[in-house]
């Protein structure tokens, strides 16, 4: 069970690593247009893309949809983790 919460953990920081630096990246012109910016995209623009339908940005500009969605992801990693408990005690 130790080995699966493991690499759980590890996908979690993966993933959770490249939202913020998708972010990041977004604040600085044209990164998103290199290699790595078009990767991180198409990897988590999939991800992203129902929250920021469902949540507008405040003010117009300020878009709070990745911090939500990074409470979600911690949430369903939490879920996650409790599921494997139960199944492998």
């Amino acid at each position: 069970m130790n080995e699966i919460s493991s690499i759980i953990n590890i996908l979690f920081q993966i993933y959770y690593y490249m939202i913020i630096i998708y972010i990041l990246m977004s604040w600085l012109p044209n990164l998103r247009e290199n290699f790595i910016g078009e990767l991180l995209g198409k990897l988590v623009e999939p991800y992203l893309s129902p929250f920021r339908r469902i949540i507008p940005p405040l003010f117009g500009t300020l878009d709070i949809s990745p911090i939500i969605a990074l409470f979600v992801l911690r949430f369903a990693v939490v879920g996650l983790h409790s599921i494997v408990a139960m199944l492998f005690g």
